[in-house]
């Protein structure tokens, strides 16, 4: 019996709405880890904006890559990890970037309420390329 979920399961589980779990390499210590809201389409990148003047900008700049783990707590329990290449950091622009992941979080009005509060934040939209995936589905061939 498998739990690994086939490639559109993974796919269309990871394109749900999730909290995302960022993991990022360090080499002074454990990895860090931390929540992120993230935008995905099945077969394309991975994209999630953070502050520029967060610590894991640096992070992340230095390694190259993150791994990204969502999961559903309810049972039968699942999850998602993908781990890849960060292909782009670059500024982002808050109506173009930000306005549809605050929208998929917190609804349109919130969404845009989140987006106008933070109009003078300096953000970074950061995208990674999908290269390897560990998953599983506890309740596939459950009877």
């Amino acid at each position: 019996m498998t739990f690994t979920m086939t490639d559109t399961e993974r796919e269309t589980f990871l394109a749900a709405l999730h909290v995302g779990v960022l993991g990022i390499s360090a080499r002074d210590r454990g990895p860090v880890l931390v929540p992120v809201w993230y935008s995905y389409e099945p077969g394309g990148d991975i994209l999630f904006i953070t502050n520029k003047n967060a610590k894991k900008v640096k992070r992340l700049e230095r390694e190259g890559r993150f791994t990204l783990c969502v999961q559903d707590e309810s049972p039968p329990y699942s999850y998602v990890s993908v781990e890849g290449p960060i292909i782009s950091i670059e500024d982002a622009d808050h109506e173009r970037d930000l306005t549809p992941i605050a929208r998929r979080y917190l609804g349109e009005e919130r969404g845009d309420a989140y987006v106008n509060e933070t109009s003078g934040d300096k953000e970074l939209l950061i995208r990674m390329r999908p290269a390897r995936w560990s998953t599983a589905d506890y309740g596939k061939n459950s009877t």
